[in-house]
């Protein structure tokens, strides 16, 4: 019989974002509304192993702690300089960050080329939510820790494999 992890504090955010997702919100609204939710409950580190907060040479790492029809938990991990290619996303999204610096660029795609419309450094205790569309970025961990972040989507990612809907090799203007 295998035994299944305990993550503290993951039952209660799942509650919490149940909860919300039952209200039928829209995504912008449901965005926001987990946001701030994250922003009461978010974990620590030890809502992963050490092993899993060590991360991997080869990229980002992305751990999903809970999956459900209408959304999924994950967990980043990303060494020092890792990051993301500029993407979008299937469903609304709310983070909050643990560890780590999270740089992110915003984009707005032109149709021949994407546009920069916006920088944030996303440090430990922050959160944010955003939803499609208008929601193409890059994410990299600028810090010289590992960084860890709580990502919580409107979609079940395990049975679409990934939260990303396309991935960008536009011009950059």
């Amino acid at each position: 019989m295998k035994l299944a992890m305990v993550r503290p504090g993951l039952a209660d955010l799942v509650a919490g974002v149940a909860a919300i997702t039952g209200r039928g919100l829209g995504g912008r609204a449901a965005a926001f509304a987990v946001a701030d939710l994250l922003r009461d409950r978010l974990h620590t580190l030890d809502l992963l192993t050490p092993q899993e907060r060590a991360g991997s040479p080869e990229g980002y790492v992305s751990q999903v702690l809970h999956a459900q029809e209408d959304f999924s938990v994950v967990a980043v991990v990303w060494r020092p300089g890792q990051g993301t290619a500029i993407h979008d996303h299937v469903s609304w999204c709310a983070f909050g960050v643990i560890s780590g610096v999270e740089h992110e660029t915003v984009y707005r795609d032109m149709g021949d080329h994407l546009a920069e419309v916006g920088r944030a450094d996303n440090r430990p205790g922050d959160v944010s939510g955003f939803a499609p569309p208008g929601d193409i970025h890059r994410v990299r961990n600028t810090s010289a820790e590992v960084g860890v972040s709580v990502h919580v989507y409107g979609t079940d990612v395990s049975r679409l494999g990934s939260s990303v809907r396309r991935v960008y090799d536009l011009p950059v203007r």
